[in-house]
């Protein structure tokens, strides 16, 4: 569950977050702030994974009340004003999303406040190695999103315009390129071995000639991507 914060003096943008956060699963909304002060009151006693931040508010601007977090959770700005971009990246913000934006676009930075935040780990779960703490992406198929735990993920199967996403128990199909959908994908983790496939290095079951297995699936290795097995083989 990624819990977040509203942080936003114009009414219409915590409708319009809220909206776009209650498509998707496991976001819970802990608290809606319509100035800074009352967000920096709200973190001094609750912690989040993610807020959502507007900059120009009365009293205390959003780059200034971030300034004043000790350990701030993931930040994903959302503002009218494209000349503050390069301040909020110095400041180590996810993502900048200009007003108006579309839920696609939102949909893409909530992914990557996701792949890459940090658990909050408390005393049940400290002796917990961290490899074992799940990431997962939210992926649109037939007009639903649907989250999925990357470290699930089989192997990846391009199919024209579409791709589709194998996983231990379901298939999704998409609407994305291979090497867009990559891009988003631990790098360590994920090879591709031939234009139309890629495949997680964990599920390789075995490797023979020009074919991977993993179960009961072979996957083809394009004379192209050879370095990238040759690659894996000597690691």
């Amino acid at each position: 569950m990624t819990r977040y914060l509203i942080i936003d003096d114009e009414f219409i943008a915590h409708e319009i977050i809220k909206g776009y956060c209650d498509m998707l699963p496991n976001m819970q909304l802990m608290k809606s702030c319509h100035d800074a002060l009352e967000a920096i009151d709200y973190l001094s006693k609750n912690t989040v994974d993610l807020i959502f931040l507007d900059l120009n508010m009365p009293k205390l601007n959003g780059f200034e009340m971030l300034r004043t977090l000790k350990s701030p959770p993931k930040v994903i700005v959302t503002t009218a004003y494209k000349e503050f971009a390069i301040e909020g990246y110095e400041l180590d913000i996810v993502d900048y999303l200009l007003k108006p934006f579309g839920f696609e676009r939102f949909l893409k930075a909530v992914n990557k406040a996701i792949d890459t935040a940090k658990p909050n780990i408390d005393q049940k779960t400290i002796s917990e190695p961290l490899e074992t703490l799940d990431k997962t992406l939210f992926l649109r198929s037939d007009k639903k999103h649907v989250q999925v735990n990357i470290q699930e993920i089989l192997y990846v199967e391009s199919a024209g315009n579409y791709l589709k996403v194998i996983t231990i128990d379901q298939t999704i199909t998409i609407r994305e390129k291979i090497t867009d959908f990559l891009k988003q994908l631990p790098e360590k983790d994920f090879i591709q071995t031939h234009k139309s496939f890629a495949v997680a290095r964990k599920h390789i079951d075995s490797i023979e000639g020009n074919r991977i297995m993993i179960g009961k699936q072979v996957i083809p290795i394009g004379n192209t991507y050879k370095t990238n097995v040759v690659n894996l083989l000597k690691s």
